[in-house]
């Protein structure tokens, strides 16, 4: 009887059109954010003779605008129609990108920069819509599978972008990679069109003005007790990322005493951990509180970063780093569910906005401090440091386990 109500759900889930056409629209979205991603890096690579400076402009080009319009395009993502503004945004993505691809063709090559910063800027304002959608469209019941779906895909990508990337930069260059970059966008696009229409109704500008809303937003977070604590475990878990992901390398050269290369097989085996794990969670999603997933996930990391701080045997390394893949997806679902449950539609734009960069902060924060750390503190220690700040960030969540706060979450009222 359970598998067949699970089978109904899956069912129900897969016939819904608006998951339907996020998948689909998400494909096409991955594939050319990898091509983009791989293809422009190989081939500032090639250009500049592998300098460093111009290698990390590229990530810069990618986060920095997670910090500067991540709450400016949430806001606005509440303001506007969000099917209206997905299109938008994969439409003028693709014109940003066949600017440069002509640009490329007759100037300055440098100008590739300028394909990573556009349509990094403009995710800011379509991915809350996005999941503003998944609040008005989507059954309560059904979010956290389709979360957990649309994260697996994330996690197939993973593993596949980076191939995809660099084999098409390597068979056809770099203005092949463009092209099929602005495909991808405009493939998108057009796919976004099979969304529900969004309700006619006027926007609020009328209404409020933009500094009002943003002003709004902050309230909103910091009156709702499931929303703040979030936050916290945010920035824990950010800590924790950031501490230990440049030092992934010394892991394999100086605590297994293994050559650089075997890196991958971490990778690998961290990726493939995380669609498995995207596949349970699917299974998990209607059993299992948004709450505990993201608990059980900081768990699972805070074991798996204490053990591979400590392990000297290559096999142990590998299977605790599949492990840590596997729990991987509860954290990031759990997050996005709890999120898209705790928040009212109006505001989902702007939760987004203000907790998105708490854990992108905290990330660049201790990535930046990490190189300096190690030269203070053993690698061992940096990971067991590591493992703590996962368990703080699972202490964060501690009272969402109490009857008094579920009452309130499910209220939308301050504890």
């Amino acid at each position: 009887m359970e598998n067949a109500q699970a089978g109904m759900s899956v069912g129900a889930l897969f016939r819904n059109r608006v998951i339907q056409t996020i998948l689909l629209s998400t494909l096409f979205l991955q594939i050319g954010i990898w091509v983009r991603n791989y293809s422009i890096l190989l081939f500032v690579v090639e250009k500049t003779n592998e300098n460093p400076v111009a290698v990390s402009l590229i990530s810069v080009a990618e986060f920095a605008p997670i910090f500067l319009f991540s709450f400016i395009g949430g806001t606005f993502a509440d303001r506007w129609k969000p099917k209206r503004t997905m299109i938008w945004c994969d439409f003028l993505s693709a014109v940003s990108i066949f600017v440069v691809l002509l640009t490329l063709v007759f100037g300055s090559w440098k100008v590739v920069f300028f394909a990573t910063l556009a349509s990094s800027i403009l995710s800011q304002f379509s991915q809350p819509s996005g999941m503003k959608l998944f609040k008005l469209h989507v059954k309560e019941e059904l979010v956290q599978m389709g979360m957990s779906i649309y994260q697996t895909l994330f996690a197939l990508f993973m593993i596949l972008g980076p191939v995809l990337g660099t084999f098409v930069y390597q068979q056809y260059g770099i203005d092949i990679a463009i092209a099929i970059m602005g495909i991808a966008f405009l493939l998108s696009a057009g796919i976004l069109f099979r969304l529900p229409p969004d309700k006619d109704q006027e926007e609020k500008q009328e209404d409020s003005t933009v500094m009002e809303e943003m002003k709004a937003g902050f309230r909103y977070v910091w009156n709702r007790r499931p929303l703040t604590l979030l936050g916290g475990c945010f920035a824990a878990s950010g800590l924790a990322l950031g501490l230990t992901q440049p030092l992934t390398v010394f892991l394999v050269t100086e605590q297994l005493g293994l050559p650089k290369e075997q890196m991958q097989w971490l990778m690998m085996a961290f990726g493939v951990g995380m669609i498995l794990g995207g596949g349970i969670t699917v299974g998990m999603a209607k059993k299992v509180p948004p709450q505990i997933l993201l608990a059980m996930g900081m768990t699972a990391n805070a074991i798996g970063f204490l053990i591979m701080g400590f392990s000297e045997l290559f096999w142990l390394t590998l299977s605790v780093e599949f492990i840590c893949g596997i729990f991987m997806p509860c954290i990031h679902i759990g997050i996005n569910t709890m999120i898209l449950k705790n928040t009212e539609a109006d505001f989902i734009g702007r939760v987004n906005g203000i907790l998105n960069p708490v854990f992108m902060g905290t990330n660049v924060i201790t990535m930046t401090m990490s190189g300096w750390l190690k030269q203070s503190f053993s690698l061992v220690m940096m990971y067991e440091i590591s493992a703590i700040l996962f368990v703080v960030g699972a202490l964060f969540l501690v009272p969402l386990f109490k009857g008094t706060v579920s009452s309130a979450m499910e209220k939308g009222e301050k504890v």
